[in-house]
């Protein structure tokens, strides 16, 4: 009988001892990109995937994962809405943004929400592994090509004098990387109606009145490059 429940102890303790993701993508090509590499590692298991960030929260709540590694674009609620909730909830979650923007806004924006890291999607092959090994020992990480301008908060002291809000910050950015309202309201998971909305209220702020005026003023905040 005490054989029976050492081995039910070294059992749980090698359980225990697993690190446990949620990979969270609208492209299965990328889920299983990401699942190939994070199941390299011997006690790294994915246990949840999940293809709209709703899905993604639900799967969050049931397997409780270490990681969750969020797309910030999904359907029907955003990656760092994702994160926000996971930080409301509570769980014992660390959450990693994934996205193919490069935008030390956005970053700012998820570690707001909770997010404790933030990877370009081009960064990836190079840095993955890094900042999930960050996330375990719950340091923040940064991907290389965003960490520049989040250290000097490009653009906050114009932002701040201006008084865009952050989302408003967001849809400049992406009128000026020539979005339409139609995409920007795709990536942010927002009605068209309400990206209009923003993208008014930020033209009424800052005294332009055509999208030329928004990229201008993009540039000179250095939200996007010139």
């Amino acid at each position: 009988m005490g054989g029976g429940w050492n081995g039910c102890r070294i059992a749980t303790l090698e359980c225990s001892a697993m690190k446990r993701f949620l990979i969270a993508d609208d492209h299965e090509a990328v889920r299983l990109g990401l699942r190939a590499v994070l199941e390299q590692r011997a006690d790294w298991e994915v246990v949840a995937e999940a293809n709209d960030g709703s899905k993604a929260l639900t799967a969050a709540i049931e397997s409780r994962p270490h990681v969750a590694i969020v797309d910030f674009s999904m359907p029907r609620m955003t990656g760092v809405e994702v994160a926000r909730r996971i930080r409301d909830y509570p769980l014992q979650t660390e959450v990693l943004i994934f996205t193919v923007h490069k935008s030390g806004l956005l970053a700012q924006q998820a570690f707001e929400a909770g997010a404790r890291a933030f990877l370009a999607k081009s960064d990836a092959n190079r840095m993955l592994l890094a900042a999930v090994d960050a996330l375990l020992v719950h340091k923040r990480f940064c991907s290389e090509s965003c960490r520049n301008e989040l250290d000097h908060g490009a653009g906050s002291e114009v932002d701040r004098r201006r008084g865009l809000t952050p989302r408003e910050q967001l849809v400049v950015k992406l009128v000026a990387e020539g979005y339409s309202n139609k995409g920007i309201s795709a990536i942010l998971n927002l009605s068209v109606k309400t990206t209009e909305a923003h993208r008014a209220a930020a033209m009424r702020k800052l005294e332009v009145n055509s999208t030329a005026g928004l990229v201008r003023y993009a540039v000179r905040a250095q939200l996007v490059e010139a």
